[in-house]
């Protein structure tokens, strides 16, 4: 009888273990165990744009620029985009993170700052605990109980020293506070994918990057104006925390797509969720496409052919006229959620600042580029001539004529050139066929 029980025991868990692990299929493939579905959230901050065709190029003759805005019809894949520009604030996070992480890992060094290994004899890279840096922050006053490491003197090497030094101010030297990061060039990849001598590391790239904005793009960019004081506050003073982030140059623009992004993938890792595609900076045509709102053959992204309202009010932040900025609202730059958005919900597309775009520019390429999500990239070197370093900037900016306010206009500046009219806003790509669709 108990032999009758244990036959009978054995063949109950025989086929259990059988339903868990091939699902009483009968042979059949289902798929890898384990896999979780996705389902798309819409990212803090951003619009979803959804995909669609449309007429990228100047909708009206244009004799001076009809050469390298020829009208060419293209369909985007729809997208996450933000809402609208970098702000100060949130680029002021990125600075601080990179300054706090060189005072850990370079100054400070304590184990208290670092994540617990589960291991102790492990050898293994550390890995900074930031829940633990932002409730206990390293940077406080002097004299304060959490402000113990400074008083001490174990950061004193992240100040301006000697005759760098202004009324004896503890002040960051910025040139300390570089980004380091590494990321697959894909493009390089897809075309040297038949070579046998290429090595997978020959497609990684790694730069590094400065990345505290260059705040004398104020006087560097104006000729005899008294702007210093837009040098001294602009990027630093709270009252400009939700102004467009400016002084920031493309290289600079695209280490924030990246830390932004593995900030992202750090967290959806700790909570077990997928990974999500990489934070980028929008092509030339998805900046287009989300310009115009969805709409059809329109000078500007409020949709029709004039930069008035009916009351005669200006519709976005540039210069109405010969030395006049201002009536518009705004001397300079405005807040990033000034004027009313577009019928995507985006702000700002046009005016306040131009904006940075991940396509270099080239006056044909309209003629060359597919139709189909297109794009032209080159990652320019720095021994390459400055011709290839062009990046496309779109938009206008407060400083522009309406000219360049217009869905279609194409302007270009340096990778490595930094003004005090461009910014940049990001794009996440949509990974399905539709925001809500539920099949």
């Amino acid at each position: 009888m108990k032999t009758l029980y244990s036959l009978l025991l054995l063949c109950i868990i025989g086929v259990c273990l059988s339903g868990c692990f091939s699902g009483n299929t009968g042979g059949e493939v289902r798929g890898i165990r384990g896999s979780k579905s996705f389902k798309a959230e819409l990212p803090l901050g951003m619009v979803y744009v959804p995909g669609g065709s449309f007429l990228m190029g100047q909708t009206d003759q244009d004799v001076t620029f009809a050469q390298i805005a020829q009208t060419k019809q293209v369909t985007v894949p729809p997208f996450f985009m933000d809402q609208m520009e970098t702000t100060n604030s949130k680029y002021q996070e990125f600075v601080h993170w990179v300054r706090d992480s060189i005072a850990i890992t370079n100054y400070l060094n304590e184990d208290k700052y670092y994540i617990k290994p589960r291991d102790p004899s492990a050898t293994s890279k550390k890995y900074i605990n930031w829940d633990y840096v932002d409730k206990n922050p390293i940077w406080r006053r002097n004299g304060s109980k959490k402000g113990q490491a400074s008083a001490a003197g174990k950061l004193d090497g992240m100040f301006y020293q000697g005759d760098d030094r202004v009324f004896d101010r503890n002040e960051i030297d910025v040139r300390q506070l570089k980004y380091n990061y590494a990321m697959m060039d894909l493009r390089s990849a897809s075309n040297n994918r038949f070579d046998k001598t290429k090595k997978r590391s020959d497609f990684i790239f790694r730069d590094t990057v400065n990345v505290y904005p260059d705040t004398l793009v104020w006087l560097n960019d104006f000729s005899y104006a008294a702007n210093e004081p837009m040098v001294e506050g602009y990027f630093s003073h709270p009252a400009f925390l939700n102004y467009p982030v400016v002084g920031v140059n493309w290289r600079q623009a695209r280490a924030y797509s990246v830390w932004r992004s593995r900030k992202k993938e750090a967290y959806n890792y700790s909570k077990g969720q997928p990974a999500q595609v990489s934070y980028t900076l929008p092509t030339e045509a998805e900046f287009e496409y989300a310009a115009r709102g969805g709409r059809i053959g329109t000078d500007y992204p409020w949709g029709g052919p004039y930069i008035k309202n009916a009351k005669g009010c200006l519709l976005a932040n540039f210069k109405p006229g010969r030395g006049n900025y201002t009536d518009d609202g705004g001397a300079y730059t405005v807040k990033v959620n000034s004027y009313f958005p577009n019928d995507y919900g985006l702000y700002n597309m046009a005016g306040n600042v131009s904006e940075w775009t991940l396509s270099a520019f080239d006056e044909s390429a309209s003629s060359f580029v597919h139709d189909m999500a297109p794009t032209f990239n080159y990652e320019a070197k720095a021994a390459d001539p400055e011709v290839l370093k062009r990046k496309v900037v779109r938009g206008g900016s407060w400083k522009d004529i309406g000219y360049f306010l217009q869905n279609s206009t194409r302007s270009y500046e340096y990778q490595d050139s930094a003004k005090a009219y461009v910014g940049f806003r990001c794009v996440l790509h949509f990974v399905g066929r539709e925001f809500g669709d539920k099949k």
